[in-house]
Protein backbone atom coordinates (compact mmCIF):
# COMPACT_ATOMS: atom_id res chain seq x y z
CA UNK A 1 0.00 0.00 0.00
CA UNK A 2 3.27 2.24 -1.02
CA UNK A 3 5.18 3.10 -3.81
CA UNK A 4 7.59 5.70 -5.09
CA UNK A 5 9.31 7.91 -7.97
CA UNK A 6 12.36 9.47 -8.38
CA UNK A 7 13.43 11.79 -10.72
CA UNK A 8 16.68 13.89 -11.16
CA UNK A 9 15.98 17.68 -11.64
CA UNK A 10 18.87 20.56 -12.33
CA UNK A 11 18.41 22.81 -9.55
CA UNK A 12 19.75 22.93 -5.88
CA UNK A 13 17.55 20.79 -2.98
CA UNK A 14 16.43 24.16 -1.75
CA UNK A 15 14.89 25.12 -5.01
CA UNK A 16 13.06 22.61 -5.30
CA UNK A 17 11.84 21.96 -1.78
CA UNK A 18 10.27 25.47 -2.19
CA UNK A 19 8.34 24.89 -5.00
CA UNK A 20 7.01 21.59 -3.30
CA UNK A 21 6.68 23.30 0.09
CA UNK A 22 4.63 25.91 -1.19
CA UNK A 23 1.15 24.34 -1.24
CA UNK A 24 -0.53 27.13 -3.71
CA UNK A 25 2.13 25.64 -6.34
CA UNK A 26 0.38 22.28 -5.86
CA UNK A 27 -2.71 22.68 -8.99
CA UNK A 28 0.71 23.76 -11.50
CA UNK A 29 2.00 20.37 -10.40
CA UNK A 30 -0.32 17.45 -9.49
CA UNK A 31 -2.82 15.70 -12.16
CA UNK A 32 -5.59 15.39 -9.51
CA UNK A 33 -5.25 18.04 -7.17
CA UNK A 34 -5.82 21.28 -9.03
CA UNK A 35 -5.37 23.64 -6.02
CA UNK A 36 -4.69 23.99 -2.30
CA UNK A 37 -4.64 26.39 0.04
CA UNK A 38 -3.25 27.13 3.22
CA UNK A 39 -5.45 26.91 6.64
CA UNK A 40 -5.74 28.62 10.18
CA UNK A 41 -4.18 31.93 8.84
CA UNK A 42 -1.07 29.67 7.98
CA UNK A 43 0.92 31.62 4.59
CA UNK A 44 3.72 28.78 4.65
CA UNK A 45 4.83 25.04 6.11
CA UNK A 46 5.64 24.33 9.24
CA UNK A 47 5.35 21.27 11.28
CA UNK A 48 1.55 20.94 12.10
CA UNK A 49 0.71 23.37 9.47
CA UNK A 50 -2.35 22.67 8.02
CA UNK A 51 -3.95 22.68 4.66
CA UNK A 52 -6.77 21.49 1.99
CA UNK A 53 -6.40 20.00 -1.48
CA UNK A 54 -9.18 20.34 -3.91
CA UNK A 55 -9.01 16.77 -5.86
CA UNK A 56 -10.41 15.33 -8.69
CA UNK A 57 -9.77 11.47 -8.46
CA UNK A 58 -8.50 10.27 -11.09
CA UNK A 59 -8.34 13.90 -13.49
CA UNK A 60 -12.10 13.27 -14.04
CA UNK A 61 -13.67 12.94 -10.51
CA UNK A 62 -15.85 12.50 -7.94
CA UNK A 63 -14.19 16.71 -6.85
CA UNK A 64 -13.76 16.53 -3.13
CA UNK A 65 -11.61 18.74 -0.53
CA UNK A 66 -9.18 16.52 1.69
CA UNK A 67 -7.52 18.37 4.63
CA UNK A 68 -3.93 17.71 5.30
CA UNK A 69 -1.19 17.99 7.76
CA UNK A 70 2.34 18.70 7.51
CA UNK A 71 4.59 16.20 9.53
CA UNK A 72 8.06 17.15 8.39
CA UNK A 73 9.05 19.98 7.03
CA UNK A 74 13.09 20.43 7.02
CA UNK A 75 14.03 22.81 4.13
CA UNK A 76 16.18 21.77 1.38
CA UNK A 77 15.63 17.68 2.65
CA UNK A 78 11.82 16.44 3.50
CA UNK A 79 8.24 17.40 3.24
CA UNK A 80 5.81 15.17 4.52
CA UNK A 81 2.31 15.64 5.10
CA UNK A 82 -0.94 13.32 6.16
CA UNK A 83 -4.38 13.70 4.47
CA UNK A 84 -6.99 13.45 6.70
CA UNK A 85 -9.95 10.97 6.95
CA UNK A 86 -12.91 10.69 8.55
CA UNK A 87 -12.29 11.47 12.38
CA UNK A 88 -8.81 13.17 11.65
CA UNK A 89 -7.18 10.01 11.34
CA UNK A 90 -4.60 9.87 8.23
CA UNK A 91 -5.59 8.13 5.44
CA UNK A 92 -2.18 8.64 3.42
CA UNK A 93 1.10 10.33 3.96
CA UNK A 94 2.65 12.05 0.89
CA UNK A 95 6.19 12.70 1.17
CA UNK A 96 8.84 14.40 -0.66
CA UNK A 97 12.93 14.01 -0.38
CA UNK A 98 15.49 15.79 -1.86
CA UNK A 99 19.10 14.57 -2.07
CA UNK A 100 21.65 16.43 -3.44
CA UNK A 101 23.26 14.80 -6.49
CA UNK A 102 25.83 16.40 -8.95
CA UNK A 103 24.47 19.49 -10.20
CA UNK A 104 21.17 18.40 -8.86
CA UNK A 105 18.87 16.76 -6.82
CA UNK A 106 17.10 13.28 -6.68
CA UNK A 107 13.56 14.07 -5.72
CA UNK A 108 11.61 10.98 -4.82
CA UNK A 109 7.69 11.59 -4.06
CA UNK A 110 6.05 8.39 -2.23
CA UNK A 111 2.89 7.73 -0.63
CA UNK A 112 1.92 5.12 1.75
CA UNK A 113 -1.89 4.56 2.67
CA UNK A 114 -2.67 3.95 6.24
CA UNK A 115 -3.10 0.22 7.54
CA UNK A 116 -6.38 -0.33 8.52
CA UNK A 117 -8.72 -2.94 7.46
CA UNK A 118 -11.04 -0.89 5.49
CA UNK A 119 -7.90 0.63 3.63
CA UNK A 120 -6.57 -3.25 3.26
CA UNK A 121 -9.67 -4.47 1.64
CA UNK A 122 -10.07 -1.36 -1.18
CA UNK A 123 -6.23 -1.88 -1.92
CA UNK A 124 -6.81 -5.64 -2.26
CA UNK A 125 -10.09 -4.39 -4.72
CA UNK A 126 -8.72 -1.51 -6.48
CA UNK A 127 -4.94 -1.74 -5.63
CA UNK A 128 -3.13 -2.62 -8.65
CA UNK A 129 -5.37 0.65 -10.91
CA UNK A 130 -5.11 2.59 -8.01
CA UNK A 131 -1.52 2.21 -7.62
CA UNK A 132 -0.82 2.47 -11.13
CA UNK A 133 -2.85 5.82 -11.14
CA UNK A 134 -0.93 6.98 -8.15
CA UNK A 135 2.88 6.53 -9.94
CA UNK A 136 2.10 7.86 -13.36
CA UNK A 137 1.02 10.81 -10.99
CA UNK A 138 3.70 11.19 -8.86
CA UNK A 139 5.66 11.22 -12.44
CA UNK A 140 3.67 13.99 -14.04
CA UNK A 141 3.99 16.01 -10.71
CA UNK A 142 7.42 15.29 -10.54
CA UNK A 143 8.42 15.88 -14.34
CA UNK A 144 6.18 19.32 -14.28
CA UNK A 145 8.58 20.45 -10.71
CA UNK A 146 11.14 19.53 -12.80
CA UNK A 147 10.02 21.66 -15.84
CA UNK A 148 9.88 24.56 -13.28
CA UNK A 149 12.96 24.04 -11.28
CA UNK A 150 14.88 24.11 -14.54
CA UNK A 151 13.29 27.01 -16.42
CA UNK A 152 15.93 30.09 -17.41
CA UNK A 153 16.05 32.69 -14.69
CA UNK A 154 14.01 35.63 -16.15
CA UNK A 155 17.21 38.50 -17.64
CA UNK A 156 17.37 41.15 -14.83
Amino acid sequence: MRDSVTIHIEAPPEKVWGLVSDITNTGKFSPETFEAEWLDGATGPGVGTRFRGHVRRNGRGPVYWTQCRITVCEPGREFVFAVGGPGGKAVNTWAYRFEPSGDGTDVTESFELTDTPVLRLYWKLAGKARGRTNVKGMRTTLERIKAVAEAPEPAQ
